[in-house]
């Protein structure tokens, strides 16, 4: 789980990096253009573009703080002040710096467009009309079409950080609800007791033979353990992002309340006589040995969490898309 964490660590490094680098790139075309000399209202545009970019540096210095780089909502703004100096910059182009770059946004807007979207497919018909060159009366469908696409992208992206933001408030209600029992086990000695059986020798608890807050706790312990190992094991199943998004690490970590509330109602389910065929239980290992088998089940619904999650992270498409020069 350490490793995991490790390799989504760098990833998001690395994305970072490639968002950093693309905004060096963007700034030097920016100087470039300046020095080129731009009419007063293109050098009004062109400072609009550098606050962008400013305003994604500081995006990006920000990423330390907890919340933000939990959910990726630094890497997010920074991406989305790129987006608009992108298409500032393509307003600003000289004609004879357009014309390869007709595909590329061809590119990214089939990604992140309908394949039934008007603008993409008048810019696709215009290029093909003029050997994949960008002309300067394209410039106009060009800047529609690639801001459209962008927009489509930070959608795509705005999803992903919701379920970020969603598993991350799961955490952490599902871990004070677990605390608080555990508290309760310890003011009120009859919750505690629940956790307990009789058979004919005499009561049988968790921890002893006579019930104390430290029996409920023990059951949550090994229902979160035994949660842990089964998350482990699900890992071969997982896939990374090159993205900002924890959402994978964010999972695993789900499964520790989730593990140890799912052994604590297993045990009280047992104690009801809910389920048939087990009505008691009579040593302290067959109780722990049910809250872990409890724990390992709570796979069955987290399970299904994951594969949302997957589905989340697979329709962020090309999360490096146009970060290398």
């Amino acid at each position: 789980m350490d490793n995991d964490r490790d390799v989504a660590g760098q990833r998001r490094s690395a994305w970072c990096a490639r968002l950093g680098a693309h905004i060096a790139e963007l700034q030097s075309q920016i100087n470039r253009m300046v020095k080129l000399g731009l009419s007063p209202a293109d050098a009004e545009v062109a400072a609009k573009a550098e606050e962008q970019l400013a305003s994604a540096r500081q995006a990006l210095s920000e990423r330390q703080r907890f919340l933000k780089r939990i959910t990726g909502l630094y890497a997010d703004a920074a991406l989305a002040n790129v987006h608009e100096a992108e298409v500032e910059i393509l307003q600003l182009l000289p004609a004879g710096e357009l014309g390869w770059r007709g595909p590329r946004i061809v590119t990214q807007a089939r990604l992140h467009l309908a394949a039934d979207d008007q603008r993409l497919a008048d810019l696709e018909a215009a290029l093909k009309r003029n050997g994949n060159l960008l002309t300067p009366d394209l410039r106009d469908l060009a800047v529609s079409t690639l801001h459209a696409a962008q927009q489509a992208e930070e959608q795509e992206r705005a999803r992903a950080r919701s379920f970020t933001q969603i598993v991350a408030a799961s955490i952490v209600i599902m871990t004070v609800i677990a605390a608080l029992f555990a508290v309760w086990g310890y003011a009120v000695p009859g919750v505690a007791e629940k956790f307990c059986f009789t058979p004919p020798e005499g009561m049988v608890c968790p921890i002893g033979h006579s019930a104390q807050g430290s029996d409920l706790l023990l059951v949550l312990f090994i229902g979160a353990l035994a949660a842990a190992l089964a998350g482990a094991v699900s890992l071969r199943t997982m896939h990374g992002t090159a993205g900002p998004y924890r959402i994978a690490v964010l999972l695993l970590v789900l499964r520790l309340p989730v593990g140890a509330l799912s052994a604590a109602l297993g045990i009280l389910l047992i104690s009801g006589e809910f389920l048939p065929g087990l009505s008691s239980l009579d040593s302290e290992a067959q109780i722990v040995a049910w809250a872990a088998a409890f724990g390992i089940l709570q796979e069955t619904v987290t399970r299904a969490v994951d594969k949302q999650g997957q589905l989340v992270l697979d329709n962020v498409r090309a999360p490096a898309r146009g970060f290398e020069p």
